[in-house]
C-alpha cells in the first residue's frame, strides 16, 4: 500500500492524471479483496491489483473511459461462481467498484494525496475520506477528498460536517474500508495504517489460511518456502507476497523490525528451530512457532545449549496462537492472526500511551508555571 500511495505522489509530482479503480462493498458483508486497490495510468500500463480475472479488466476498461471523461465513476459487479473463486471472495462476489479520476492539476488531490503517502511512511494512521454526489443528466460522479488524523486535523477542502466526518472515523470504519450513504452522498471511507508486516516461513495448509487473514487485517504479508510448488500465486494470491527461498537453513536478507511479526509454521520441527534461531535476535515484534509444548521445550533446551539465553526464549509465542482449541488449518489461522491482532494493539495502545506522556512533559518544559 505504501509504495501504491508513494507512485501516486509521484504521478502527481509529475502533472500526470491517472484513475485509481477501489474495490468495495454495499451490503457489509466485505469480499476479501474489498479494499484492493489498483492505479490506471494513460497509457494503460496499471500498478497493484484488484484480484486479477474478468473484473480487473473491466476496471481496466473503465479507468480508460474515465481517464478520456475525466470522470470519477461508479459501478456495480456480481461475479459468477467462477470469478469469485478466482479472486479468493468470501461472500458471493457482489460489491461495487469506484473508478476514481484523478487530476493531477487539482491542488486538492496533491496535498491529500502528499499527506497519504507521508502517512503511510511514517506508520502514522488517518482515513482517506471520498465524498460522491450524482451529477443530473451525466454518468460521472463529483467528488470531494480529504484525509483526517485521528486527533482531527484534516488536509483537502471538503464540504462535510466536522461532527459526521468523526461519525465516519468510528467503529467498523477504523479497520475497514467503509461506506456509507447521508441522504443523496456517498461517503467511501479507507483506513490507512503501515499495519506491520508478516512473514510466513512455511507455505503449507495452515499458511493458506493465515496469509488470507493477515492481509485481510491490515497486515502486509510475506510467505517464504523451498518449495516453489507451494510457494507459488495458484496457492497465494495477490496482494501476499511470495519468496522462494534456497532453503531455510540460510534465510535470504529480511527487513526484520519492531513492527515486524514472523509466523515460523515450516513443514517440520527441524526446519522450525533452524529457522527461529536466525531470528530470534532479529528484532521483530513478534515471534511465534507452531508445535506442542513438549516440542517447544525440547527445542528451546537445545537453544541454550547453542548459547540463547532463557530471557531471549521468553520472547517466543510458542505454541503459537491464542488458545481457542483450534485443530483444523482454518481454527489454528484464526487463533494465531488474532494473537498478531492483541500483539499489534498492544504495541499501539503503548505507542499511543508514550506519545500522550510525551505531549504532556512537553507542555510541562514549556509551561513551567503550571
Amino acid at each position: 500500500m505504501q509504495k501504491l500511495y508513494r507512485l501516486m505522489e509521484t504521478l502527481i509530482q509529475k502533472e500526470e492524471s491517472f484513475a485509481v479503480a477501489t474495490i468495495f462493498d454495499k451490503t457489509g458483508s466485505a469480499p476479501r479483496t474489498a479494499g484492493a486497490k489498483m492505479v490506471v495510468r494513460a497509457d494503460g500500463s496499471t500498478a497493484g491489483t484488484i484480484g486479477g480475472g474478468r473484473l480487473e479488466a473491466e476496471a481496466i476498461n473503465l479507468a480508460g473511459e474515465a481517464l478520456r471523461l475525466k470522470q470519477t465513476m461508479l459501478q456495480s459487479f456480481d461475479l459468477t461462481s467462477r470469478d469469485v473463486s478466482g479472486m479468493d471472495m468470501i461472500c458471493g462476489g457482489k460489491g461495487e467498484i469506484l473508478i476514481d479520476y484523478i487530476d493531477a492539476g487539482d491542488e486538492n488531490n496533491r496535498m491529500v494525496y502528499q499527506a497519504a503517502a507521508g502517512v503511510l511512511k511514517r506508520r502514522e494512521k488517518a482515513w482517506l475520506i471520498t465524498i460522491l454526489d450524482s451529477i443530473p443528466g451525466a454518468a460521472g460522479l463529483a467528488r470531494q477528498q480529504c484525509l483526517v488524523k485521528p486527533d482531527g486535523t484534516l488536509t483537502g477542502k471538503i464540504d462535510c460536517d466536522p461532527y459526521l466526518l468523526e461519525k465516519l472515523i468510528t467503529g467498523p470504519a477504523k479497520i475497514s474500508i467503509h461506506a456509507e450513504a447521508f441522504g443523496k452522498q456517498r461517503f467511501l471511507v479507507e483506513p490507512l495504517r503501515q499495519g506491520g508486516t508478516v512473514y510466513i516461513f512455511g507455505a503449507g495448509h495452515v499458511s493458506q489460511r493465515i496469509a488470507a487473514l493477515s492481509e485481510n487485517v491490515g497486515f502486509r504479508t510475506v510467505v517464504l518456502d523451498d518449495r516453489a510448488d507451494y510457494a507459488n500465486r495458484e496457492r497465494f494470491p495477490e496482494p501476499v507476497e511470495i519468496m522462494v527461498i534456497d532453503s531455510f537453513r540460510k534465510l535470504p536478507e529480511l527487513y526484520i523490525d519492531e513492527d515486524s511479526y514472523l509466523v515460523i509454521v515450516t513443514r517440520g520441527h527441524l526446519y522450525d528451530k533452524v529457522v527461529l534461531e536466525q531470528v530470534l535476535r532479529s528484532g521483530a515484534g513478534y515471534i511465534g512457532m507452531i508445535g506442542s509444548r513438549s516440542k517447544r521445550d525440547l527445542t528451546f533446551e537445545e537453544l541454550v545449549r547453542q548459547g540463547f539465553r532463557k530471557e531471549e526464549l521468553d520472547r517466543v509465542y510458542a505454541p503459537i496462537g491464542i488458545n481457542i482449541g483450534a485443530e483444523a488449518p482454518e481454527e489454528l489461522a484464526v487463533s494465531i492472526v488474532g494473537e498478531l491482532i492483541m500483539v499489534r494493539a498492544r504495541r499501539e495502545q503503548r505507542k499511543e500511551k508514550e506519545s500522550s506522556s510525551s505531549r504532556e512533559s512537553c507542555c510541562t518544559i514549556l509551561n513551567p508555571d503550571r
